[in-house]
Protein backbone atom coordinates (compact mmCIF):
# COMPACT_ATOMS: atom_id res chain seq x y z
CA UNK A 1 0.00 0.00 0.00
CA UNK A 2 1.23 3.65 -0.41
CA UNK A 3 -0.07 5.28 2.04
CA UNK A 4 0.67 8.71 3.22
CA UNK A 5 -0.77 10.93 6.62
CA UNK A 6 -3.84 12.70 6.89
CA UNK A 7 -3.59 16.46 7.00
CA UNK A 8 -4.29 17.77 10.25
CA UNK A 9 -5.22 21.10 11.08
CA UNK A 10 -6.48 22.95 14.84
CA UNK A 11 -8.75 24.55 13.41
CA UNK A 12 -9.71 25.83 9.74
CA UNK A 13 -12.05 28.64 8.48
CA UNK A 14 -15.58 27.79 6.47
CA UNK A 15 -13.67 28.91 3.16
CA UNK A 16 -10.38 27.09 3.46
CA UNK A 17 -12.21 23.89 4.46
CA UNK A 18 -14.56 24.39 1.62
CA UNK A 19 -11.48 24.67 -0.72
CA UNK A 20 -9.18 22.75 0.62
CA UNK A 21 -10.80 19.80 1.52
CA UNK A 22 -14.80 19.54 0.81
CA UNK A 23 -14.87 20.49 -2.88
CA UNK A 24 -11.83 18.09 -4.17
CA UNK A 25 -12.82 15.19 -1.23
CA UNK A 26 -10.25 15.08 1.12
CA UNK A 27 -10.19 13.80 4.39
CA UNK A 28 -8.67 16.29 6.94
CA UNK A 29 -8.32 15.82 11.19
CA UNK A 30 -9.63 19.06 12.84
CA UNK A 31 -8.05 18.93 16.82
CA UNK A 32 -10.08 21.79 17.99
CA UNK A 33 -13.62 21.49 16.62
CA UNK A 34 -15.76 19.89 19.28
CA UNK A 35 -12.87 21.40 22.39
CA UNK A 36 -16.07 24.11 22.23
CA UNK A 37 -18.72 21.29 23.27
CA UNK A 38 -20.06 20.76 26.23
CA UNK A 39 -19.89 16.73 25.49
CA UNK A 40 -15.93 17.26 25.05
CA UNK A 41 -15.74 17.26 28.73
CA UNK A 42 -18.76 15.69 30.14
CA UNK A 43 -19.21 12.40 27.56
CA UNK A 44 -17.59 9.26 29.05
CA UNK A 45 -19.15 5.62 30.15
CA UNK A 46 -20.30 6.43 33.29
CA UNK A 47 -22.24 10.00 31.84
CA UNK A 48 -23.92 7.57 29.16
CA UNK A 49 -24.83 4.76 31.59
CA UNK A 50 -26.72 7.13 33.51
CA UNK A 51 -29.01 7.95 30.77
CA UNK A 52 -28.88 4.64 28.83
CA UNK A 53 -27.50 1.84 31.17
CA UNK A 54 -30.80 -0.37 30.96
CA UNK A 55 -31.03 0.08 26.89
CA UNK A 56 -30.52 -3.64 24.84
CA UNK A 57 -28.34 -2.93 22.03
CA UNK A 58 -26.83 -5.38 19.00
CA UNK A 59 -23.26 -6.00 19.27
CA UNK A 60 -20.47 -7.52 16.72
CA UNK A 61 -17.37 -9.34 16.91
CA UNK A 62 -13.92 -8.74 14.22
CA UNK A 63 -15.14 -11.94 12.35
CA UNK A 64 -15.60 -10.83 9.11
CA UNK A 65 -18.48 -11.89 7.08
CA UNK A 66 -18.70 -14.08 4.12
CA UNK A 67 -20.71 -14.32 1.40
CA UNK A 68 -24.00 -16.03 3.13
CA UNK A 69 -23.97 -13.25 5.97
CA UNK A 70 -26.73 -10.73 5.37
CA UNK A 71 -25.55 -7.09 6.34
CA UNK A 72 -25.93 -5.94 10.00
CA UNK A 73 -26.67 -9.11 11.33
CA UNK A 74 -25.97 -8.75 15.01
CA UNK A 75 -23.73 -11.67 17.32
CA UNK A 76 -24.98 -10.81 20.24
CA UNK A 77 -27.26 -8.38 22.51
CA UNK A 78 -26.32 -7.20 25.67
CA UNK A 79 -27.86 -3.61 27.80
CA UNK A 80 -25.32 -0.95 27.23
CA UNK A 81 -24.49 -0.96 31.04
CA UNK A 82 -23.46 -4.59 30.40
CA UNK A 83 -21.51 -4.08 27.56
CA UNK A 84 -19.81 -0.58 28.94
CA UNK A 85 -18.75 -2.95 32.22
CA UNK A 86 -17.17 -5.68 29.76
CA UNK A 87 -14.67 -3.98 27.36
CA UNK A 88 -13.84 -0.74 30.18
CA UNK A 89 -11.54 -3.38 31.88
CA UNK A 90 -9.66 -4.58 28.89
CA UNK A 91 -9.57 -5.90 25.27
CA UNK A 92 -12.69 -7.04 23.93
CA UNK A 93 -13.36 -7.33 20.61
CA UNK A 94 -17.34 -6.37 20.53
CA UNK A 95 -18.82 -2.66 19.09
CA UNK A 96 -22.00 -1.07 18.72
CA UNK A 97 -22.63 1.01 15.61
CA UNK A 98 -25.31 2.56 14.35
CA UNK A 99 -26.41 3.39 17.89
CA UNK A 100 -29.00 6.23 18.12
CA UNK A 101 -28.74 7.15 21.44
CA UNK A 102 -30.02 10.44 21.27
CA UNK A 103 -33.64 8.64 20.22
CA UNK A 104 -33.35 7.46 24.14
CA UNK A 105 -31.58 10.28 25.86
CA UNK A 106 -32.33 13.71 23.20
CA UNK A 107 -31.01 15.88 26.09
CA UNK A 108 -27.70 14.56 24.97
CA UNK A 109 -27.98 16.63 21.87
CA UNK A 110 -27.62 19.82 23.30
CA UNK A 111 -23.99 18.24 24.60
CA UNK A 112 -22.72 19.46 21.17
CA UNK A 113 -23.15 22.00 17.89
CA UNK A 114 -23.98 21.22 14.63
CA UNK A 115 -21.09 22.45 12.39
CA UNK A 116 -23.35 23.52 10.06
CA UNK A 117 -20.78 26.57 9.29
CA UNK A 118 -18.49 23.90 7.72
CA UNK A 119 -21.02 22.50 5.37
CA UNK A 120 -24.53 21.90 4.72
CA UNK A 121 -26.92 18.81 4.17
CA UNK A 122 -27.06 17.44 8.01
CA UNK A 123 -28.98 14.72 8.74
CA UNK A 124 -29.79 16.38 12.30
CA UNK A 125 -32.27 13.08 13.08
CA UNK A 126 -29.65 10.81 13.10
CA UNK A 127 -26.28 11.50 15.04
CA UNK A 128 -24.97 8.03 15.16
CA UNK A 129 -22.58 6.81 18.35
CA UNK A 130 -19.94 4.23 17.48
CA UNK A 131 -18.36 2.13 20.24
CA UNK A 132 -15.48 -0.15 20.60
CA UNK A 133 -13.69 -2.42 22.99
CA UNK A 134 -10.21 -2.42 22.57
CA UNK A 135 -8.96 -4.58 19.61
CA UNK A 136 -12.10 -4.31 18.07
CA UNK A 137 -12.44 -3.77 14.31
CA UNK A 138 -14.43 -2.40 11.65
CA UNK A 139 -13.61 -4.17 8.45
CA UNK A 140 -12.74 -2.27 5.21
CA UNK A 141 -16.16 -0.70 3.43
CA UNK A 142 -17.87 2.24 2.47
CA UNK A 143 -20.77 3.69 3.91
CA UNK A 144 -24.33 2.73 1.87
CA UNK A 145 -25.79 6.24 1.64
CA UNK A 146 -22.65 8.13 0.41
CA UNK A 147 -23.23 10.57 2.84
CA UNK A 148 -20.23 13.04 4.29
CA UNK A 149 -19.17 12.32 7.85
CA UNK A 150 -17.71 14.07 10.74
CA UNK A 151 -16.42 11.64 12.94
CA UNK A 152 -15.45 12.72 16.10
CA UNK A 153 -13.63 10.79 19.06
CA UNK A 154 -14.52 11.16 22.96
CA UNK A 155 -12.67 8.22 24.74
CA UNK A 156 -10.00 6.13 23.20
CA UNK A 157 -8.10 6.09 20.51
CA UNK A 158 -8.52 4.42 17.28
CA UNK A 159 -6.38 3.94 14.28
CA UNK A 160 -8.02 4.32 10.89
CA UNK A 161 -7.30 3.55 7.09
CA UNK A 162 -8.76 5.29 4.00
CA UNK A 163 -8.96 5.09 0.58
CA UNK A 164 -10.99 7.13 -2.15
CA UNK A 165 -13.84 5.52 -3.65
CA UNK A 166 -11.96 4.75 -7.34
CA UNK A 167 -9.51 2.34 -5.49
CA UNK A 168 -12.17 0.12 -4.97
CA UNK A 169 -10.66 -2.18 -7.57
CA UNK A 170 -7.29 -2.69 -5.90
CA UNK A 171 -9.44 -3.16 -2.57
CA UNK A 172 -11.10 -6.36 -4.07
CA UNK A 173 -14.69 -4.24 -3.87
CA UNK A 174 -17.58 -7.38 -3.70
CA UNK A 175 -20.08 -6.25 -6.32
CA UNK A 176 -23.21 -4.77 -5.19
CA UNK A 177 -21.40 -4.47 -1.76
CA UNK A 178 -19.86 -1.84 0.17
CA UNK A 179 -17.15 -4.50 1.60
CA UNK A 180 -13.61 -5.41 0.30
CA UNK A 181 -12.71 -9.23 0.61
CA UNK A 182 -9.76 -8.63 1.61
CA UNK A 183 -9.04 -8.47 5.55
CA UNK A 184 -7.01 -5.41 6.82
CA UNK A 185 -6.65 -6.59 10.64
CA UNK A 186 -3.86 -4.94 11.87
CA UNK A 187 -2.10 -3.91 8.90
CA UNK A 188 0.40 -1.69 10.28
CA UNK A 189 1.69 -4.44 12.45
CA UNK A 190 3.67 -7.25 10.21
CA UNK A 191 3.89 -10.19 12.81
CA UNK A 192 -0.19 -9.52 13.67
CA UNK A 193 -1.31 -8.69 10.53
CA UNK A 194 -4.23 -10.50 8.13
CA UNK A 195 -3.67 -8.49 5.25
CA UNK A 196 -2.69 -11.33 2.13
CA UNK A 197 -0.71 -9.75 -0.54
CA UNK A 198 -0.21 -13.22 -2.37
CA UNK A 199 -3.95 -13.57 -2.23
CA UNK A 200 -4.68 -10.21 -3.24
CA UNK A 201 -1.90 -8.42 -4.90
CA UNK A 202 -3.16 -4.93 -5.88
CA UNK A 203 -3.67 -4.21 -2.42
CA UNK A 204 0.37 -3.23 -2.70
CA UNK A 205 -0.58 -0.51 -5.32
CA UNK A 206 -3.99 1.23 -3.68
CA UNK A 207 -2.68 5.00 -2.81
CA UNK A 208 -4.16 5.68 0.71
CA UNK A 209 -4.44 7.22 3.84
CA UNK A 210 -4.34 7.09 7.83
CA UNK A 211 -4.16 8.40 10.86
CA UNK A 212 -5.34 7.97 14.79
CA UNK A 213 -7.89 9.79 16.73
CA UNK A 214 -7.59 10.65 19.74
CA UNK A 215 -10.15 12.85 22.50
CA UNK A 216 -12.17 15.48 20.55
CA UNK A 217 -10.19 14.97 17.19
CA UNK A 218 -12.96 15.24 14.15
CA UNK A 219 -11.90 13.21 11.02
CA UNK A 220 -13.84 15.00 7.83
CA UNK A 221 -14.50 11.67 5.71
CA UNK A 222 -16.15 12.17 2.32
CA UNK A 223 -18.98 10.68 0.89
CA UNK A 224 -17.73 7.22 -0.67
CA UNK A 225 -14.54 6.86 1.19
CA UNK A 226 -13.06 3.41 1.85
CA UNK A 227 -12.25 3.29 5.25
CA UNK A 228 -11.04 -0.10 7.99
CA UNK A 229 -11.01 1.22 11.69
CA UNK A 230 -9.11 -0.21 14.45
CA UNK A 231 -9.72 0.62 18.32
CA UNK A 232 -6.54 0.79 19.99
CA UNK A 233 -8.45 1.21 23.35
CA UNK A 234 -11.83 0.83 23.96
CA UNK A 235 -13.61 4.19 23.36
CA UNK A 236 -16.39 5.79 21.48
CA UNK A 237 -16.98 8.33 18.49
CA UNK A 238 -20.16 10.18 17.57
CA UNK A 239 -20.40 10.14 13.42
CA UNK A 240 -23.13 13.53 12.12
CA UNK A 241 -23.66 12.67 8.69
CA UNK A 242 -24.54 15.05 5.78
CA UNK A 243 -25.87 13.88 2.70
CA UNK A 244 -23.95 15.26 -0.92
CA UNK A 245 -25.09 19.04 -2.38
CA UNK A 246 -25.34 16.87 -5.52
CA UNK A 247 -28.58 15.45 -6.95
CA UNK A 248 -26.10 12.38 -8.58
CA UNK A 249 -24.63 12.27 -5.29
CA UNK A 250 -28.06 11.65 -3.57
CA UNK A 251 -29.75 9.39 -6.12
CA UNK A 252 -26.21 7.01 -6.10
CA UNK A 253 -27.10 6.88 -2.24
CA UNK A 254 -30.48 6.37 -2.96
CA UNK A 255 -29.86 3.45 -5.72
CA UNK A 256 -27.77 1.56 -3.05
CA UNK A 257 -29.64 1.51 -0.24
CA UNK A 258 -33.11 0.24 -1.85
CA UNK A 259 -31.38 -0.87 -5.32
CA UNK A 260 -28.30 -2.70 -4.94
CA UNK A 261 -28.75 -3.65 -1.38
CA UNK A 262 -31.73 -5.57 -2.26
CA UNK A 263 -30.87 -7.25 -5.63
CA UNK A 264 -27.78 -8.57 -3.64
CA UNK A 265 -30.34 -10.09 -0.88
CA UNK A 266 -32.61 -11.13 -3.08
CA UNK A 267 -29.28 -13.07 -4.65
CA UNK A 268 -27.97 -13.99 -1.70
CA UNK A 269 -31.29 -15.97 -0.98
CA UNK A 270 -32.18 -17.23 -4.34
CA UNK A 271 -29.26 -18.71 -5.85
CA UNK A 272 -26.43 -18.15 -3.35
CA UNK A 273 -23.40 -20.81 -4.43
CA UNK A 274 -23.70 -19.25 -8.21
CA UNK A 275 -23.62 -15.44 -7.03
CA UNK A 276 -20.72 -16.02 -4.65
CA UNK A 277 -19.05 -17.70 -8.07
CA UNK A 278 -19.78 -14.66 -10.23
CA UNK A 279 -18.50 -12.18 -7.37
CA UNK A 280 -15.26 -14.32 -6.79
CA UNK A 281 -14.10 -14.47 -10.54
CA UNK A 282 -15.67 -10.90 -10.94
CA UNK A 283 -13.76 -9.74 -7.70
CA UNK A 284 -10.31 -10.65 -9.28
CA UNK A 285 -11.18 -9.75 -12.91
CA UNK A 286 -11.56 -6.12 -11.83
CA UNK A 287 -8.16 -6.13 -9.55
CA UNK A 288 -5.95 -7.56 -12.57
CA UNK A 289 -7.25 -4.38 -14.84
CA UNK A 290 -6.72 -2.27 -12.01
CA UNK A 291 -2.80 -3.38 -11.50
CA UNK A 292 -2.08 -2.80 -15.23
CA UNK A 293 -4.01 0.44 -14.82
CA UNK A 294 -1.95 1.72 -12.28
Amino acid sequence: MQLQPVDVVENISPKDFKEKYYDPQIPVVIKDLSKQWPAYKKWNWDYFKAYVGDIKVALYNNVKSDAYTPINTADDYKTFGEYVDMIKNGPAGWRIFLFNIFDHAPQLKQDFTWPDHLMKGFVKKYPMLFTGGASSITHMHFDIDLSHILHTQFVGRKRILLFPFEEKDKLYRKPFEVLSLADFSNYYDEAKSKLDFEKFPAIKKAKGLETTLEHGDTLFMPAAYWHHMEYLDSGFAMSLRAMQSSFTGKLNGVWNLFGMRTIDTLMKKSAPKVWYNWKQKKIFVNAEKAMQLA
